[in-house]
């Protein structure tokens, strides 16, 4: 779709106004990920303050129960993955610094340390953020890429359980995996894009029931 086709926000999908034409994405959803992407960065930021609940019991309701008699994982995994180099904080933000530094857009520095690296980069997706609200096509995968990323930190801080996960069907037949947190999501068989009002009102898709 070209922004000249473009007539609605391709995140929520509200119509755009006449003062917004010629963008892909709305004024509402730019501050919300600006919104995100700033929680995520600093010295109290969200992927900071991961270190604190690196060890087994904290942030899960209680303390580290084990029934066999082989010693514990010392760290809690899924902790330390969204905090390493190539996991699914740093990892999705540098790729994307490297898309936007292909179209000169921004520079990619791998220095310093992993704090320093994530701060870096929210740095410079947020200063280039209106730039890609109206010129770069893939702003809603970013977008919701963001979204995970800050979910993901912010429940094992807050010790969210995971939302459930639900199947719903897209009128082409096929099934899409959702949560009440997905922000949107693109059929994988027919292209269709869906904001999160119109994936919740998709039917759940029916239960196979194994021969």
């Amino acid at each position: 779709m070209t922004l000249a086709e473009n007539a609605a926000c391709t995140i929520c999908h509200r119509d755009l106004r006449d003062d917004e034409l010629g963008r892909f994405v709305c004024p509402f959803c730019v501050d919300l990920i600006d919104q995100r992407l700033r929680a995520l960065a600093g010295p109290k930021g969200l992927y900071a303050r991961l270190s604190a609940q690196l060890a087994p019991g904290v942030g899960n309701g209680g303390p580290a129960v084990s029934g066999s008699r082989t010693a514990p994982v010392p760290v809690r995994l899924e902790v330390l993955t969204l905090m390493t180099a190539g996991g699914p904080v740093l990892g999705p933000l540098e790729t994307w610094v490297r898309d936007w530094e292909a179209q000169g857009r921004a520079d990619m520095c791998e220095a310093g340390t992993l704090q320093q690296r994530v701060d870096h980069a929210v740095g410079t997706l947020r200063f280039n953020l209106a730039w890609a609200a109206g010129n770069h096509e893939a702003v809603d995968e970013f977008a919701r890429e963001v979204h995970l990323m800050w979910r993901a930190c912010e429940r094992q801080i807050t010790g969210e359980r995971p939302a459930r996960t639900v199947s719903v069907a897209c009128p082409c037949g096929q099934t899409l995996r959702v949560t009440l947190d997905t922000a949107g999501a693109r059929c994988p068989g027919c292209g269709g894009q869906y904001g999160h009002s119109e994936l919740m009102e998709l039917p759940l898709a029916e239960r196979r029931i194994a021969a």
